[in-house]
């Protein structure tokens, strides 16, 4: 038996998918150890030995493939947690770390302060040398003064240093010289130089980037090292995979070498993960979306390419690395109710987290949260949480509610409880808006695929708002990343500047940085073991108009730019532009410019099967459990509603809403505009009422 498992660390539990050769599939869950993660992992693994009967030693004996999605990086650049850093730059420019782009994020707002550097004044330090645009050496790099810079670094203890010279994108020889000078000067300290870690323009987003890769580094390598001794002390033997924020994994040794890549990466395997559920009903694009215990993630994708950016921030730090197009709020089922100094209700951003978690958790937690309003209205059986693991305490859930939430604004606790549901379902609609609308993007044309414990009891409402006419839960919901992660491929981002007008374009140096970058790619692949037929390379454009500030990147073919036939791509541009601004300047004859070169490398790995399920009756009553008193948003009232036993439905099943579904990881609510049926892979469809569904093995 060939077994393999996707682990994904969240913020309050630790999900786990299991899937053997034959396509079974199981779902384990566990709570997340915040101060070791690889604790509550190794508890996970022990809980999923004992349910199949074995041993931990016996059960990694079969495991051939570990994909594994960790919060470290994330959790230490947020809480500011990370190594004692210091930046080696060129001299008179150490201050752009702090200065950043020059631009106030809040422009109207006179008390707004930028976020405190990464690494303090002090341990900034310039060096003498200097290159130009182009990486031509103006003034020589002189060794005395980056022997001085790291004797300074040395005497003040610093555990990581970033290194990130002006144009070094152009020419990495003056930083390859002085990481050669703290490697012999500082042994123990961990380097990380911008030409490695991002070879492009824009001095601030390479010195952020940079600096941020050197901040988490000697975190995330601590904890890769105490995760592999775990598993190797416990028998594992097989491959172990680190999860990206590009929706790609590699292997440990290579996410200790660029750390900032696992930055964002929690969520970055749902995105991938949502083709596998709406294939089945003839589409390949999707808005996924994930409510977890702290957060709330929504992606797109089209045309069965998850969306990407190039830049983003994590806790206010500029982070240029390429990752998936997620948006994430402070909106999960731990998400604490609040009232404002206006007294409006507000959900979150704050959030219980596992400890204390929720007040019904009775741990202590006093805050009134989502999964307490949960309860409160119905949605939750107080003794079929987690399948009965965790017993919910009512009275807790009302008492924190009524003190916090329904005292404040004149409410019985039942409206109280309806106006926090409310609230935070406007809050994850919002949070789709940004990737769809915002991204030029109409939601309705997207089915949406839900996932999370908490996400399908929120759906129907998410839905109704944005007037999205069916979603899929699938029977994974409660582990979507988990699942996702073991669909992932090896993938690997490189980039190159080439800034010219396309007019003007020196056609032999864009294929030789294509080449060359292709090239880097297929040697990180091989020492992956990818072997060539396995190895796919795309390369994409970042483009603009003369004088335009921001680019659009889009996708090439190797052979346009082997041949150097950039017409398509070009028609691509003003095509993509047009979409996303409204506008297109190509009747005008503006001239476009290049400004980077990226080549995507990845490595297909092979693919867990899902099996698909004979087809059942459309009746579904052997799974009714019984009825339940719970809150019908479309009556604005309680009503009894009938509850079904998520486990037992089967392909074909139909059932009219109002209803919930209950499984031991999630509950489905079905709201009374909405009906719900199984499709061929298990998976929950709920469709607006009168909806035609078409295709879709339902």
């Amino acid at each position: 038996m060939v077994v393999k498992i996707g682990i994904d660390v969240g913020g309050t539990f630790t999900d786990f998918l299991v899937s053997d050769e034959t396509g079974d599939t199981g779902i384990f869950k566990v709570l997340s150890t915040p101060k070791d993660p690889s604790i509550g992992l190794m508890q996970g693994l022990e809980e999923i030995a004992t349910a199949r009967g074995l041993t931990l030693f016996e059960l990694l004996e079969q495991v051939d493939t570990i994909v594994h999605g960790t919060t470290v990086t994330t959790n230490v650049a947020l809480t500011r947690t990370g190594a004692r850093t210091g930046l080696i730059t060129t001299k008179g420019l150490r201050d752009a770390l702090e200065m950043r782009r020059g631009i106030r994020e809040e422009q109207y707002n006179n008390r707004f302060t930028n976020v405190p550097p990464l690494v303090p004044r002090y341990l900034r330090l310039g060096i003498e040398e200097r290159l130009d645009y182009a990486g031509e050496v103006l003034e020589p790099l002189d060794r005395g003064s980056v022997e001085q810079a790291v004797a300074h670094l040395a005497r003040e203890g610093v555990e990581s240093v970033a290194i990130c010279l002006m144009n070094s994108f152009a020419n990495g020889s003056h930083e390859q010289e002085t990481a050669r000078i703290v490697e012999q000067k500082l042994a123990k300290a961990f380097l990380s130089v911008s030409s490695a870690v991002l070879p492009s323009i824009r001095f601030y987003d390479r010195v952020s980037t940079t600096v941020l890769n050197a901040y988490v580094g000697p975190k995330l390598a601590a904890y890769m090292q105490s995760l592999i001794s775990k598993l190797e002390l416990a028998g594992y033997r097989g491959i172990l995979l680190i999860m990206q924020s590009n929706g790609g994994v590699v292997t440990p040794a290579v996410a200790r070498g660029k750390p900032a890549m696992t930055l964002l990466s929690g969520p970055a395997a749902g995105p991938g993960a949502g083709l596998i559920y709406t294939e089945v009903h003839g589409r390949n694009d999707a808005i996924t979306v994930d409510m977890g215990g702290t957060s709330f993630d929504a992606s797109l994708v089209r045309d069965g390419v998850p969306l990407t950016m190039n830049e983003g921030s994590i806790g206010r730090y500029r982070l240029a690395l390429p990752m998936l197009d997620i948006v994430t709020i402070g909106a999960g089922g731990g998400s604490v109710g609040w009232i404002d100094e206006g007294g409006l209700l507000r959900m979150g951003p704050q959030s219980a987290g596992a400890d204390p978690g929720p007040a019904c958790y009775g741990r202590s937690g006093t805050a009134p949260t989502c999964t307490d309003a949960d309860l409160v209205l119905g949605y939750l059986d107080p003794d079929f949480f987690a399948g009965g693991k965790l017993k919910l305490d009512f009275e807790a859930a009302k008492q924190a509610i009524a003190e916090y939430i329904a005292a404040p604004l004149a409410l019985i606790v039942e409206q109280a409880a309806a106006g926090m549901y409310r609230v935070i379902n406007n809050n994850m609609a919002h949070g789709v808006r940004e990737v769809t609308v915002k991204r030029g993007f109409d939601p309705r044309e997207f089915p949406m695929v839900v996932a999370g414990g908490a996400g399908p009891i929120h759906a129907c409402m998410i839905c109704q708002e944005l007037e999205i006419p069916f979603f899929i839960v699938p029977r994974e919901s409660s582990i979507f990343c988990a699942a996702g992660m073991l669909l992932s491929d090896l993938r690997h981002d490189f980039v190159r500047s080439c800034v010219t007008p396309l007019e003007n374009l020196d056609r032999e140096r864009l294929r030789s940085l294509a080449e060359e970058m292709v090239s880097e790619g297929r040697q990180v692949l091989i020492s992956e073991g990818i072997p060539p037929e396995r190895m796919v390379f795309a390369p994409f454009l970042d483009m603009r108009y003369i004088k335009q500030y921001h680019e659009v990147t889009c996708a090439a073919g190797l052979d346009e730019i082997r041949s150097g036939r950039l017409d398509a791509i070009l028609a691509g541009f003003h095509a993509e532009h047009n979409r996303l601004y409204g506008y297109s300047l190509e009747d005008e004859g503006t001239p476009v410019e290049l400004i980077n070169i990226r080549i995507r490398a990845t490595g297909v790995t092979e693919k867990p099967t899902f099996a698909e399920e004979a087809a059942a009756g459309a009746s579904a009553d052997e799974a009714l459990k019984g009825q339940r008193s719970l809150y019908v948003p479309e009556a604005a009232r309680f009503e009894d509603v009938s509850v079904f036993d998520g486990h037992a439905l089967r392909h074909g099943h139909r059932i009219e809403g109002p209803a919930l579904l209950e499984q031991i990881n999630t509950t489905i609510f079905v709201s009374a505009g909405y009906d719900v049926h199984l499709d061929a892979r298990g998976s929950f469809v709920v469709y607006r009422k009168g909806y035609e569904m078409g295709c879709g093995g339902g």
